[in-house]
């Protein structure tokens, strides 16, 4: 017997400015269904969430929830009506406790006193234990938010919206920031959250994740529904083609590219409390992979080489010559660019056009007595534009309209400005969809047989097999194996990540 419909959304459209971002868009929802809503960026998927959740008012289309036609004029009557959105970007008060932030807005008072109403703590830990319990998390209402990982924050956002009575939940890229166990956790409790009767809504750009905890998948593309489809009878292959309207291959796979001479040697890093011990180097035209699970040191090292943050021990080499970088504008000086993982808000400056931001790190080049020549910033943000493909009305346009894939290729662009000889890519495909990916894939390449030494951060490990010549493996702090393209494997990098000792990996 099929599930009853909670939720229906029929034509729905919304334009801005210049811009159809939804055209007559349908959508529903199962009780205690996990129902997956994939596209490319710009495809109409956080728009059309952003209508449920009342943020976007004027718009065409109804809206159903069991049965009954709502029109939301705010998030708050959304909520009240019982659809909480767990955003990619959590919404939490960091120096809050987890019970605090759960009942943030809605605090549990005492009247003690006539005039005055004092929060009532014992209620709020009393109230929120029972949702803990009740939801099975292993989280304590009493501890700091930012204490947590972000993998329990997400279970905070998740105990938020339940205490709001929300039975429908959409989860915008849950997994974007989490590991593997991080991961698989959440997937046990988001199949608990559909034996209690909620029905999630599950945006990812992991396609693979789909079949693994969706029951149906909706595909959208330039603001319209290609289809739904149940995940037990379709395949990768044909949800990637709905989306991109192209067939694309699952693994980008390089050719091999000659190596010249060593750009980058490091002997010894050590932080305390982050990394010990490390030793690496990278070649001109090499893509050195670096994997490992959140925690594992990655990205503290990343930082340490581009002088973001401080070393306690080692020696930095390049071109076989030692150099001491105890800043960022130090490493840009030696050649050595970096793009985090948190565009948003270590790459970018979101609220700064296209231009400003390529340009970001040569100001000084294109400046004479702190007059920036604007002439030569717009060709070379034109420049830039033009050769890696980015999608924008222009250098005016501000980054934060762009889909998550240009905003990446903005980042890029601003290091490619500085003719940077060594590049370091955290996270550099995070966020972005599968037609963009490939895109950034062929950059990557590209930069490397132009000579660049690249360093690739990645939790996707097809990622690092289709571009890594090399791949070293961090856990703990540590590099514990370098595995050669010869001796590429999903299975042995996945055991060497996990640190599982298997004979078949």
């Amino acid at each position: 017997m099929e599930a009853k419909i909670i939720l229906e959304m029929k034509g729905i459209s919304k334009e801005f400015p210049g811009v159809q971002a939804l055209e007559n868009v349908d959508f529903e929802l199962r009780e205690s269904e996990v129902h997956a809503l994939v596209g490319e960026n710009g495809a109409g998927k956080s728009t059309l969430m952003l209508v449920l959740g009342g943020v976007y008012t004027d718009y065409q289309g109804q809206i159903f929830l069991a049965g009954r036609e709502l029109k939301f004029s705010n998030p708050r009557e959304a909520i009240a009506q019982g659809i909480g959105i767990i955003y990619q970007e959590l919404d939490l008060v960091p120096e809050l406790t987890v019970g605090e932030n759960i009942v943030l807005g809605n605090e549990p008072t005492s009247r003690k006193l006539k005039i005055l109403r004092l929060i009532n703590r014992r209620t709020i830990y009393q109230e929120t234990e029972g949702i803990i319990e009740e939801l099975g998390f292993d989280l304590s209402p009493k501890v700091k938010v930012s204490a947590l990982s972000v993998a329990d924050q997400q279970l905070v956002q998740i105990a938020k919206a339940i205490k709001l009575s929300a039975k429908v939940l959409v989860m915008d890229e849950p997994t974007a920031r989490l590991d593997y166990y991080e991961t698989e956790k959440l997937f046990e409790y988001i199949k608990l959250l559909k034996r209690k009767g909620i029905s999630i809504i599950y945006i990812s750009h992991h396609l693979e994740e789909i079949f693994e905890i969706a029951d149906r998948v909706t595909i959208l593309r330039d603001g319209r529904m290609l289809g739904t489809r149940e995940t037990k009878s379709t395949s990768l292959g044909q949800i990637t083609f709905m989306m991109v309207g192209r067939n694309l291959n699952e693994i980008f796979t390089r050719e091999e590219i000659p190596k010249g001479e060593e750009l980058l040697l490091v002997r010894g890093l050590t932080r305390s409390g982050a990394f010990e011990d490390i030793n690496l180097w990278v070649r001109e035209a090499e893509i050195l992979g670096i994997a490992g699970v959140v925690g594992s040191g990655r990205t503290e090292v990343a930082r340490c080489i581009f002088g973001a943050d401080k070393l306690d021990n080692g020696e930095i080499y390049i071109h076989g010559k030692p150099v001491k970088i105890d800043s960022t504008k130090t490493a840009v000086k030696r050649g050595i660019g970096m793009v985090s993982e948190n565009r948003k808000e270590e790459g970018l400056i979101l609220n700064h056009t296209v231009g400003i931001n390529i340009t970001l790190a040569v100001l000084r080049w294109i400046s004479m007595f702190a007059f920036v020549n604007f002439g030569k910033r717009d060709v070379l943000a034109n420049d830039m534009i033009h050769s890696l493909r980015i999608k924008t009305t222009g250098i005016d346009q501000e980054v934060q309209l762009l889909s998550g894939g240009n905003q990446q290729k903005v980042a890029i662009a601003k290091w490619l400005c500085t003719k940077s000889r060594i590049l370091i890519l955290d996270q550099p495909t995070r966020g972005i969809d599968v037609g963009a990916k490939q895109e950034v894939y062929r950059l990557i390449v590209d930069l490397s047989k132009q000579g660049t030494a690249i360093i690739l951060i990645s939790d996707e490990l097809p990622e690092l097999i289709g571009l890594a010549d090399r791949i070293v493996v961090m856990r703990k702090g540590r590099i514990t194996q370098e595995l050669r393209r010869n001796e590429f494997s999903e299975a042995k990098l996945l055991a060497a990540v996990l640190g599982v000792d298997t004979k078949d990996s």
